[in-house]
């Protein structure tokens, strides 16, 4: 019998909660497959086994929040057991607070009740339930051992009678204690500029049928936009900088976090490191590299760390543009709106005004005022719109970017 213990899960992270066992006591387990889910305060991740064997005891139950190094589960190895992390105190596996009760093992602990409050007990989860919605014990049906009222015959009455109840999910929860920090921390200001996007829409039209060819993907508008603002940082670096005590760091290096879509179940930003030295052709590999990481769980907590500036792209709905909220400890957040063929006064070399049809769209850009001023962001943004009017994208194509590797 062997111990498998909570792994280290990131440079900061020092606990993590369960939120679902993919394999249950008794299962067959090869090394590779994918034996929890794991949150942390920075990412939710898959982690597979790391041996071949069977699945004997979880001691850490959906939900529990444990220790790094901690006890989650026990299991018998049909080969060489991998080496133990020296493990930490492990405390008791609780769970955390807004989580799913534990569902593994059954049944759930109970607690009595006080005196005169019935004849069933009920568990500390059940009562926290109940307590929240307001609900008599007495009116809810229960199911378990011996009539005892579980989660689930409160979440189902709650769904038949009150009406439809989803409590926050773990990453729902983040997202909102991070966004709520950020507006309290922040002097948020909002400035936007329009873009004509001919010239890029010139090197998708060049480019973009190869890319998608090799790369299995559309050429987007986005990489270009990234560029765009890695030459707009160099006159303006404290775009590129965090907060701290008093003080502004400036960051020599653009770590840029993307802001990932969870199928609408909530939101992440990893990050793509030195995005300032890669071209558009890296930058598009690279923003969907990590998204792909990101939908398929698949990043670390180290993946979400140090970011010095963020996009987020609503523009792929169409949008007209959003007041994003800062990403903290940076200074300034920058989303890339729908793109639209809309009519555009054109000037040729003589300064003669003509109607004509163009690909145009907002950026706004979301900004810490404690850190700048709004002539400081207007300056950044006419800039960055510069760069993507006047640059001949198509011809600054590199040689190898039509998808090669």
């Amino acid at each position: 019998m062997a111990d498998l213990l909570l792994p280290q899960l990131g440079e900061t992270v020092t606990e993590g909660t369960i939120t679902r066992w993919a394999r249950r006591p008794g299962d067959r387990v090869a090394s590779g497959d994918i034996l929890y889910e794991v949150s942390t305060d920075k990412v939710d991740s898959e982690v597979p086994a790391e041996f071949d064997g069977v699945l004997t005891e979880i001691v850490a139950a959906d939900g529990a929040t444990v220790a790094v190094g901690g006890l989650i589960a026990r299991y018998e190895s049909e080969g060489a057991a991998p080496a133990a992390e020296p493990a930490a105190p492990q405390p008791q596996a609780t769970p955390a607070p807004g989580e799913s009760v534990p569902s593994v093992p059954e049944p759930e602990p109970t607690a009595p009740v006080p005196r005169g409050a019935g004849a069933r007990p009920l568990s500390p989860v059940v009562r926290r339930l109940l307590a929240e919605h307001g609900l008599n014990p007495a009116r809810v049906p229960g199911t378990g051992l011996g009539g005892r009222i579980t989660r689930r015959d409160v979440e189902r009455f709650l769904r038949e009678h009150p009406g439809h109840v989803e409590p926050f999910t773990s990453i729902r929860r983040r997202t909102g204690q991070h966004m709520v920090s950020s507006k309290a921390t922040s002097p948020h200001v909002l400035t936007a500029m329009e873009v004509d996007y001919g010239r890029v829409d010139e090197a998708r039209r060049a480019h973009g049928p190869a890319w998608k060819a090799a790369e299995g993907r559309s050429l987007t508008y986005l990489p270009f936009i990234v560029r765009a603002v890695a030459e707009a940082l160099v006159d303006h670096p404290r775009i590129n900088a965090s907060v701290g005590d008093g003080e502004l760091t400036v960051h020599r290096d653009l770590n840029l976090a993307v802001a990932v879509d969870l199928d609408f179940e909530g939101l992440v930003a990893p990050v793509v490191r030195r995005a300032g030295g890669m071209s558009v052709p890296e930058l598009a590999r690279s923003i969907a590299d990590v998204a792909e990481r990101a939908r398929a769980k698949q990043l670390s907590p180290d993946d979400l760390a140090r970011g010095t500036f963020t996009v987020t792209n609503a523009g792929q709905y169409g949008t007209l543009f959003q007041f994003p909220i800062i990403n903290q400890p940076q200074v300034a957040i920058l989303s890339t709106d729908g793109v639209a063929r809309k009519p555009v006064v054109v000037v040729d070399d003589a300064g003669n005004e003509t109607v004509g049809v163009g690909s145009v769209g907002l950026l706004a850009l979301a900004w810490d005022h404690r850190a700048f001023d709004g002539a400081y962001a207007a300056s950044f943004l006419r800039r960055l719109r510069d760069v993507l009017e006047q640059t001949d994208w198509a011809a600054d194509w590199p040689a190898d970017g039509d998808g090669a590797t």
